[in-house]
């Protein structure tokens, strides 16, 4: 009796980055993409940004596909999540890229702004948290992303340090609620990186100060981010539960 040797499953994995189009989204989306990912790079408002980005990683030989919506409205990101699963077939990793920051002193802060940003922050987390653990696949992963001055206590970070202490939180739930289904659910909480949402507003000797104070003496850039994602979203798969603080040593 001769058998018909089974055909490998070539496809590949399938990742969606929301916040996908610049700073560290764009950084973790091209990185996974150099990894063989399929990549789904979510927008907000900058289509056109987004786009870009697929068009690079296509003529590098890559899939990709750009989705828009609201992270923090529920319709939107199912048919953002629709939208990957009707185009490769499945999601694999989703990793919660899309954030903003504002900062003021808690005694000053605008609600305004406080709540325009737990929405986008928390909202927006547990929203897309919540579709992917609905639809990401067996031996997949969920990656949120936070920040190391959850450790620090900087003055005027009060409002943001409450939404990324959330999204912690959160991650750390979810985690132990997929028991059983082979999903890792982890947050990286990046220190000072050289982005534009990290930039803005500081002058030259604060973004110095920011810089030495870590061991290596140097801001981060979005790439040293996106190589804790990869490994979160590939090897790591006793790594769950966890926040991994991409920082250079920052206490």
């Amino acid at each position: 009796m001769t058998t018909t040797p089974s055909t490998p499953n070539t496809a590949p994995r399938v990742a969606l980055v929301t916040g996908g189009s610049g700073g560290i989204g764009k950084a973790v989306v091209e990185r996974l993409a150099e990894d063989g990912f399929a990549v789904a790079v979510h927008y907000a408002g900058n289509k056109g940004k987004a786009e870009a980005v697929v068009e690079k990683i296509k003529a590098s030989g890559g899939q990709a596909i750009a989705v828009g919506g609201d992270v923090a409205d529920e319709r939107e990101m199912e048919a953002a999540f629709d939208a990957v699963e009707t185009a490769f077939g499945g999601i694999d990793v989703v990793v919660n890229g899309a954030g903003i920051m504002v900062l003021a002193p808690i005694a000053t802060m605008d609600l305004d702004d406080l709540d325009r940003m737990h929405r986008t922050n928390i909202r927006g987390t547990f929203v897309v948290s919540q579709q992917a653990a609905r639809r990401v696949r067996r031996g997949g992963a969920i990656i949120n992303v936070s920040t190391s001055v959850t450790r620090t206590q900087l003055p005027t970070y009060g409002a943001y340090v409450a939404s990324k202490a959330a999204v912690q939180g959160i991650t750390l739930i979810l985690a132990r609620e997929l028991r059983g289904k082979d999903i890792t659910v982890n947050t990286v909480a990046p220190g000072p990186i050289a982005t534009p949402l990290f930039l803005e507003g500081k002058d030259e000797a604060t973004v110095a100060n920011f810089a030495k104070a870590t061991p290596l003496e140097r801001l981060g850039e979005p790439e040293d981010v996106a190589e804790s994602v990869a490994f979160l979203a590939g090897p790591a798969r006793w790594v769950n539960g966890q926040v991994l603080y991409t920082n250079g040593g920052l206490a």
